[in-house]
């Protein structure tokens, strides 16, 4: 497990007087710093086909390697959610979507360990519909980020409950996927 962000210097000027107040904020005695780990923004995209399968990645890297995960990422600076979950799809598994097929899902807070550091997060999802003559062996991965692509029938919240996710927002907004789905009489 991560320790609780307990960095001791001070990364503007270098000394070793970094106090640690909290699990987001460090003050230094020596220069001032006054620093803070703010909630980062990510995005997460539930890709699906007419009859509910959802395309999964499996995860190339830490945290959570070998696990499965939406395709999506972290939000750039200047870059509005929607323009990140396009780049990110594309990015990480080769599709070109529109921003105007995507539909917000919700959001869900999120913990992300990464070399030693914990970084909370805000993950913000979508859903878009695969087209019709949609390939998944037509997808170039980026194997970097994603080990390979596969897809998975969700008819109850069980089927969601027995995939090795790799964070818990993913597992809420496929139950609310999900139930969305059903409360609109769409057949499962």
């Amino acid at each position: 497990m991560a320790l609780e962000n307990e960095m001791k210097i001070c990364p503007l000027c270098g000394k070793s007087t970094l106090e640690y107040v909290n699990s987001r904020h460090w003050v230094c005695s020596e220069c001032g710093l006054d620093l803070f780990n703010n909630v980062a923004a990510a995005v997460g995209l539930i890709l699906y086909t007419e009859d509910n399968q959802i395309l999964l990645e499996k995860r190339a890297k830490e945290p959570r390697k070998g696990f499965l995960a939406l395709p999506g990422g972290f939000i750039d600076p200047d870059e509005s959610a929607e323009t990140a979950c396009v780049r990110e799809v594309k990015e990480e598994i080769g599709l070109n979507i529109n921003e105007s097929d995507i539909k917000f899902v919700g959001s869900s807070p999120n913990t992300y360990i990464f070399k030693n550091m914990t970084y909370k997060t805000c993950d913000i999802f979508f859903s878009c519909k695969v087209p019709a003559d949609f390939n998944i062996k037509q997808l170039q991965i980026q194997e970097s980020e994603v080990q390979e692509l596969d897809f998975y029938r969700i008819t109850s919240e069980m089927d969601i409950e027995n995939l090795p996710l790799a964070f818990g927002s993913a597992n809420l907004m496929l139950k609310k996927w999900l139930n969305s789905k059903k409360q609109k009489g769409q057949d499962f």
